[in-house]
Order: structure tokens, then C-alpha cells, then sequence
């Protein structure tokens, strides 16, 4: 079972999350919270495996709550919420260790498999997010990376395929439809590419691609 808690100063947006979550078979939602310093309080009260946390909230805001949780002794993974799908709080949520980043009109879906992606312990950026970061932080890299086009070469074909739509911004149900697989071939795909490549999330696998270009 994943226990997540809900963190939104608007009420209405913890009751939207709720009400699509807890439904969910394998998902139970252990409490709500309207700010930052709330949350460090229901974390410990609930133990939560995964915590959905506003961004910009009155008091202690996300980011502050972000840095807090990580520091203790074994925090719960946080996916970030916000209205915007790039701006400098994604990059400060990310440097803090935010496992995921999710826009507040996700749907459903991305929503379910958002959570059980980063209770799995993957990283989960909405694709917009994810194609927008990797604009941004292009210019930090070398377009034409020999390492970047050595590590791609061990990817089976297939895998390429999947590579390329990752870093496009796709998401694996987009992935899915696109090569026609299943979700969870796609995903296993992601999977055995960031084993195999020696990374940690989409994010990385994007701009890996970006670098060989």
C-alpha cells in the first residue's frame, strides 16, 4: 500500500487530489496538510511513503518544506504540484531532491501513475516539464558528445526508439501508443535503458540524447 499525504493551502485542490486517489487500489491517502510546516508535522505523525506538495503556499512555502524533509532520517519521497510547467522553482525543487514535479492539470491517469512510478523509485516529470528543462539546460552541454553517442550504441534498437521518445517529452502511455507496446513494456524499457546508462531518471536520459545529437 502507498501512503501518501496531500499538501495544497487550497482545500478544494487536497479534496480533486483525494478524491482521485483514494480510489485506487494500492493507494491510501493518510492525511492532508495546508503548509509546509504542517506537513513536516504529518509526515511524522503518518509516515507517508509519498508526499504531493504545492509549490507556493502562505508560511513555509514547498521548496522550505522540500529541505526540511530532507533532512530527516529517512524522509518520504516528494513529488512537487504547481500551476506553471517551468520556472525557477523547478529547478530549485529538483537540486533539492524532489523525486518528481507534476502539473496541477495532470490528469487522473498521469496522476495514478505518477505516484506509483516515484513510490517505485523512479523519478516522474510531467512531459512538458521534462521537454522545457531540456531546452533550458542544453546550452550546458556539448551538442555532439562522443561519450553521450557511446553510451546510446549499447541500447538495442528498440531501446533507442524508446530513448528518443523520452526525450521528446513523451509520456510512456504516449510511448506506448506511439511504438505500439504496452505501458509496462515501455516502462521496462526505460527501466533496463537507465540501468544500462548508468542514470537515475527521464530528465538525464533526455539530455544524454540531447548531448549525441
Amino acid at each position: 500500500m502507498i501512503r501518501v499525504l496531500i499538501v495544497d493551502d487550497e482545500e478544494l485542490v487536497r479534496a480533486g487530489f483525494r478524491m482521485i486517489l483514494e480510489p485506487v487500489d494500492g493507494i491510501e491517502v493518510v492525511a492532508e496538510a495546508g503548509d509546509g510546516a504542517a506537513a513536516l508535522t504529518a509526515i511524522a505523525a503518518h509516515r507517508p511513503d509519498l508526499v504531493l506538495m504545492d509549490v507556493r503556499m502562505p508560511g513555509m512555502d514547498g521548496l522550505a518544506a522540500l529541505a526540511a524533509i530532507g533532512r530527516l532520517p529517512q524522509p518520504p519521497a516528494v513529488v512537487m504540484l504547481t500551476t506553471f510547467d517551468l520556472d525557477d522553482y523547478v529547478h530549485t525543487a529538483l537540486r533539492h531532491g524532489a523525486a518528481g514535479f507534476l502539473l496541477k492539470d495532470t490528469s487522473p491517469r498521469d496522476l495514478v501513475a505518477a505516484v506509483r512510478t516515484v513510490a517505485a523509485g523512479s523519478a516522474m516529470l510531467a512531459p512538458t516539464v521534462t521537454k522545457r528543462l531540456i531546452d533550458v539546460f542544453a546550452g550546458q552541454h556539448h551538442p555532439r558528445s562522443a561519450e553521450a553517442r557511446r553510451k546510446l550504441a549499447l541500447l538495442t534498437a528498440r531501446e533507442g526508439e524508446v530513448v528518443q521518445a523520452v526525450a521528446r517529452g513523451l509520456s510512456n502511455a504516449d510511448i506506448a501508443r506511439e511504438l505500439v507496446m504496452s505501458e509496462a513494456t515501455v516502462k521496462a524499457h526505460v527501466s533496463r535503458c537507465l540501468t544500462k546508462l548508468d542514470l537515475t531518471n527521464r530528465v538525464q536520459l533526455a539530455l544524454l540524447v540531447r548531448d549525441a545529437g
